[in-house]
C-alpha cells in the first residue's frame, strides 16, 4: 500500500481544494444585427456593430 513519505501542509492542502484554478467557459451572446456568437459588451469582430449602431466600418 502507498503511504506519503511527508505530511501535506494544511496551505498545499487548501490549494490543491479551491476553486481558483478552475477554468470556466467563455461567455457568449448573439449578436442583434448578423447573430454571430460574440462576447459580452465587445463590439462584434464580424459586422462591426454595437448595440445596433455601427462602431468600426467593415470591408464589405
Amino acid at each position: 500500500m502507498a503511504v506519503p513519505k511527508r505530511r501535506v501542509s494544511k496551505a498545499r492542502r487548501d490549494k490543491r481544494r479551491s476553486n481558483v484554478w478552475k477554468l470556466e467557459a467563455p461567455a457568449f451572446s448573439k449578436c442583434t444585427q448578423c447573430g454571430a456568437l460574440t462576447v459580452p459588451h465587445r463590439v462584434c469582430g464580424n459586422c462591426g456593430y454595437y448595440k445596433g449602431r455601427e462602431v468600426i466600418k467593415m470591408g464589405d
